[in-house]
């Protein structure tokens, strides 16, 4: 098990020095440099000192030898300074960090506690009364753009009815952060009901035909343990899949749900980061993104042995 673990951390560490180059390469391909649009923005600034500054900061060397520098400068622990914060590139990432975990654990977690329940009762009558419901409850949140889902949420809790603030976070007491946050957990939450259901439901439909399942029924075994100690383990796999992919997200944020309800995420931090040509701010964004989403793989990998020791074996 360990040396698996070790194994895919190696391959981990791979993917995320060619994705540090293709993103690297691609962003020194966009026109105009942090050196230009200081220029732009600055009359008294001449030719002569772009030259001088390109040259004191490295960039009229090509992107490559660049890449080298920054790789070797974040090997170090050194991610660069921000260009539109103006301060390192860790503390302009880490309160959009901590925004966006919040919005997505908090997210993801009521999307599990609900989707689960439902899609193993689902299962459990299938073309039932329950199961048609759940299918098109799922079959709604699948369809529905997650945007206008937002939108609908605020026109009717912020706007008629008034219960609920439309979209920051500012804090003027306790409880005033929790209030900004209910619309767009809801609205994400709202939005991945519908794909969690529909694979547990298939799952424990898959394995309710399976012959453990028989022989449990066989030797007397109740339905309530057949289901929750033998049934649910085996079904629990494929949702573990999508719960590790979700991670690179939980981190790179939510882009359109941060934009609707104005939620100062990772999504908006990366976005404004590279349409404002901030390099490292946007470079080290995406890398972060990456990292958790592999990180979230062998996650994954190492709950599948805990949920299926055979796994492990293999």
């Amino acid at each position: 098990m360990s040396r698996a673990v070790a194994l895919r951390l190696f391959q981990s560490l791979l993917v995320l020095l060619v994705m540090s180059f293709v993103i690297y390469g691609l962003m020194g391909l966009m026109p105009g440099d942090p050196i230009d649009l200081m220029i732009a923005g600055d009359p008294r600034l001449t030719g002569e000192d772009a030259v001088r500054l390109k040259a004191l900061y490295g960039l009229d060397r090509p992107w490559t030898e660049r890449w080298l520098r920054w790789l070797a400068q974040m090997c170090q622990g050194e991610l660069g300074y921000s260009r539109l914060y103006g301060r390192p590139v860790w503390e302009s990432m880490a309160p959009a960090l901590v925004n966006s975990a919040t919005l997505m654990l908090s997210s993801l977690g009521l999307a599990l506690i609900l989707a689960l329940p439902l899609g193993i009762m689902a299962s459990l009558r299938p073309d039932g009364i329950l199961d048609r419901l759940v299918n098109l409850l799922s079959f709604a949140s699948v369809s529905v753009p997650v945007f206008w889902l937002g939108l609908m949420l605020i026109v009717v809790f912020a706007v008629l009815l008034g219960w609920l603030p439309a979209g920051g976070m500012e804090e003027v007491g306790g409880g005033d952060r929790l209030r900004h946050l209910i619309l767009p957990v809801s609205a994400l939450a709202l939005a991945g009901i519908g794909q969690l259901a529909r694979h547990m439901r298939a799952a424990m439909m898959a394995e309710a035909a399976s012959d453990y399942m028989r022989t449990a029924r066989a030797k007397g075994c109740g339905p309530a343990r057949m289901v929750l100690s033998h049934q649910l383990r085996n079904a629990l796999l494929p949702i573990v899949t999508i719960v590790a992919l979700e991670i690179g997200g939980l981190f790179s944020g939510a882009l359109i749900t941060e934009t609707v309800f104005a939620w100062p995420g990772m999504g908006r931090l990366i976005y404004e980061a590279v349409m404002g040509n901030d390099f490292n701010l946007a470079l080290s964004g995406l890398l972060l993104a990456t990292a958790m989403t592999l990180a979230g793989s062998i996650l994954a990998d190492i709950a599948y042995t805990r949920l299926d020791p055979r796994i492990g074996r293999k």
